[in-house]
């Protein structure tokens, strides 16, 4: 995927009007923070076999309360931490109803996508809040001097930073991989599977609480359909970065690559003046892509294992 976003980026560089400017870095970084931050705990979710479907909704209903209270005078300070409690509590139910009711998360989270984008709409209507302090819009855009790289980046690292240790070096972080090949196994050696699954889910709607944040003040607008579909983007990017569908596979730096994979590719599209049509095919396709392929070169590493066996087994044959 390295490789392939190389090639991505030289292609745009040099054949894409526009692109090569830090314009473009800024842009273009501002469109995959919200996946990227999502992508985070979506990767370690992933890696222990189960999946979170509602964290759009969860970014749409932090933008609608964030709204709706600052409307209501409430201080954008505490609008600000009641929206991540709020996040929090709505990964907490994701993660009760999977952990200790036992129920599969692919259906639950299907179910909370639902409910969670419906109580947006509920709260705020088809109305839209866009009055947000000018210091905290401008802030959500501001670039790092002259390089294009917005500032919020480096909180985007600091989280990435922080799930990369936990996932790549920390105990819990391996009992995770020892989740997705086999949770029967890792409760047999005394690693606590609800445990740690209820805190991912926990983890993956404190984020996206994170994310709804900062989309609503990036656009300066609170609604009912912020974020819509980009849970696809996110699970794309996530399985484009090597993360295992099946689980007990993955790491950070892979998906940080698939993020800024998909987001050239989009971006690159939009600037070459392709239709929103178009970029959801795109990111169908690589979504399909990321599951196949895995399955195509496992089959393909199986068949190469079988006929050198063979091969090995017909020599040994032969000098006997």
């Amino acid at each position: 995927m390295f490789y392939a976003l190389i090639a991505v980026v030289v292609y745009a560089y040099t054949q894409v009007p526009y692109f090569a400017s830090t314009q473009t870095v800024g842009f273009l970084l501002l469109d995959v923070i919200p996946i990227l931050l999502i992508a985070m705990p979506m990767a370690l979710v992933i890696i222990t076999g189960e999946i979170d479907l509602s964290v759009a909704s969860t970014v749409g209903l932090t933008s609608a309360v964030m709204g709706v209270l600052f409307q209501a005078g409430v201080p954008i300070g505490l609008v600000l931490v009641l929206c991540l409690l709020l996040g929090t509590f709505l990964g907490a139910f994701n993660g009760f109803l999977v952990t200790t009711l036992g129920l599969p998360s692919l259906a639950v989270t299907i179910g909370t996508l639902a409910l969670y984008r419906g109580f947006a709409l509920v709260v705020i209507g088809d109305n839209a809040v866009a009055n947000f302090p000018q210091e905290l819009t401008r802030f959500s855009t501001s670039k790092l001097g002259d390089t294009g790289i917005p500032v919020v980046m480096l909180l985007v690292l600091v989280v990435a930073l922080f799930f990369g240790v936990l996932l790549h070096f920390t105990p819990f972080g391996r009992a995770l991989f020892a989740l997705g090949f086999n949770k029967e196994a890792a409760a047999f050696v005394g690693i606590r599977v609800g445990r740690a699954k209820f805190w991912l889910f926990v983890s993956t709607g404190l984020v996206s609480s994170l994310a709804g944040i900062f989309w609503t003040l990036r656009y300066s607008s609170a609604r009912s359909d912020n974020a819509t579909g980009i849970e696809l983007a996110v699970i794309a990017a996530v399985l484009l970065g090597g993360v295992s569908i099946f689980g007990g596979k993955g790491s950070i730096p892979g998906v940080i690559i698939g993020v800024l994979l998909i987001g050239t590719i989009n971006y690159t599209l939009r600037l070459a003046r392709f239709s929103d049509v178009v970029l959801s095919i795109v990111t169908g396709a690589l979504l399909i892509a990321s599951v196949v392929a895995p399955s195509i070169a496992e089959w393909a590493r199986g068949r190469l294992h079988a006929r050198r066996t063979t091969r090995l087994e017909l020599q040994k044959a032969a000098a006997q």
